[in-house]
């Protein structure tokens, strides 16, 4: 029998789990999970493969890979991409470059290679003290969005209308030293471009291999809550065929002007009375994309990505959707802090609706509720699929209606 190549998968919080990433591997290569937490490594151990490279320097790191005979790389966590790609340099291996990853994870550094690349100038100024913020304000505009240079999930990240606003927030952001932030210009949406009832944003998930790349689909979203926090995602998307080609175009144009080869991209767009306009590129899965495309169009992203880990050539059909599949973020209000959760009523009707066949809330009593824990701080999930768009809207608006936050 034909030895399975091995593929180290930098383990962390992220868009793909373990038992996620071995089912997806099934028959195609091993895994060895990486991570450099003891306590991570002996949970991982007891379902797959584990170095634990705690305390090793990045040559010793790149050594013991090395002496397992690792013929592939890859991560789905935005923390460890950088790290990921350290590794990949110094055994050779396929993923994206330490510079390709700068300007993934640094939202100054790619807005600035995106403009210098021809794709997009979008107004952006880094941010270390709050003196710096009238300057950056004063080359930015009004009104602005504040967020860290390097992060995910809409954490700290909020609107700015004006001048004292923007000080006070920055204020908060910033005390302390030692976090970077981005002052930049606001891209306002159209909410007419995908239809009532859903966002004024898309992701687009693509993978490359070999510089060749493929878009599997657009995600469509529900709107965002205040300021800036996702509440779900379906798919297919709600476009217009010559809106979906110029979302994909935009989407090409930014994977390429970053020099993206190979991996999974994940990349949002605003849709803007102007037209589609970049948001950021994501140099990893998405979260939640990837269970919602095995179920909606029966194809396996994260094993795509594997295969794109291994230098394996693409396998990317048209994909067909039966129905809208989506899930649902329970989201508590945009508050400053001092709400505290006291339970969540509704999800008995919520799962009697019909197409909903999961719900999932993780919140326990207690819970303090925070805006700037950005789309992390969502409550729990609902999971369903219906017919079309129109039953999608009308689900969501009865999941709305039922659920009911209660306080202390």
């Amino acid at each position: 029998m034909r030895r399975l190549p091995l593929l180290a998968v930098v383990f962390d919080r992220g868009s793909a789990g373990a038992v996620e990433v071995l089912a997806s591997a099934r028959k195609l290569c091993g895994v060895v999970f990486v991570c450099d937490d003891a306590g991570v490594a002996t949970g991982l151990g007891e379902v797959g493969e584990v170095l634990d490279v705690s305390g090793l320097g990045a040559a010793e790191r790149a050594k013991a890979l090395v002496e397992l005979g690792v013929e592939g790389i890859t991560t789905f966590s935005e923390y460890r991409l950088a790290w990921t790609a350290e590794l990949a340099a110094a055994c050779g291996l396929v993923f994206h470059s330490p510079e390709v990853v700068e300007g993934l994870v640094d939202k100054e550094r790619q807005r600035a290679r995106l403009r210098e690349a021809g794709v997009q100038s979008t107004r952006c100024v880094a941010v270390r003290v709050v003196d710096e913020v009238p300057g950056a304000l004063a080359e930015v505009g009004l009104p602005a969005v504040i967020k860290p240079r390097s992060g995910a999930g809409s954490v700290d990240t909020c609107r700015v209308d004006t001048h004292e606003q923007a000080m006070e927030r920055a204020g908060r952001f910033l005390a302390g030293g030692g976090a970077e932030f981005v002052v930049e210009e606001f891209l306002a949406g159209d909410p007419e471009a995908a239809g009532p009832g859903f966002g004024d944003y898309v992701s687009v998930e693509s993978v490359s291999s070999g510089g060749v790349l493929r878009h599997v689909c657009v995600t469509g979203k529900l709107p965002l809550a205040e300021p800036f926090r996702e509440t779900g995602m379906f798919q297919p998307a709600c476009l217009s065929g010559e809106l979906e080609r110029e979302v994909y175009a935009l989407t090409e144009a930014s994977v390429r002007g970053l020099g993206i080869t190979d991996g999974v991209t994940h990349v949002e767009i605003k849709l803007t009375p102007d037209g589609p306009r970049l948001i950021e590129v994501n140099g990893r899965m998405g979260g939640y994309v990837g269970a919602l495309l095995r179920r909606s169009a029966r194809f396996d992203l994260l094993r795509a990505a594997l295969r794109a880990a291994l230098g394996m050539p693409l396998e990317v059909p048209e994909p067909s959707f039966d129905g809208v599949e989506f899930v649902y973020f329970v989201t508590p209000p945009a508050t400053e802090g001092g709400q505290i959760l006291a339970g969540v009523r509704g999800l008995d009707e919520v799962a009697a609706l019909e197409g909903v066949w999961q719900v999932k809330v993780d919140a326990e009593a207690g819970r303090e509720l925070h805006w700037r824990a950005g789309t992390e701080g969502h409550l729990g999930t609902v999971h369903g699929a219906v017919a079309d768009h129109a039953a999608l809207r009308e689900t969501v608006a009865a999941v709305d209606a039922a659920i009911v936050l209660e306080y202390v």
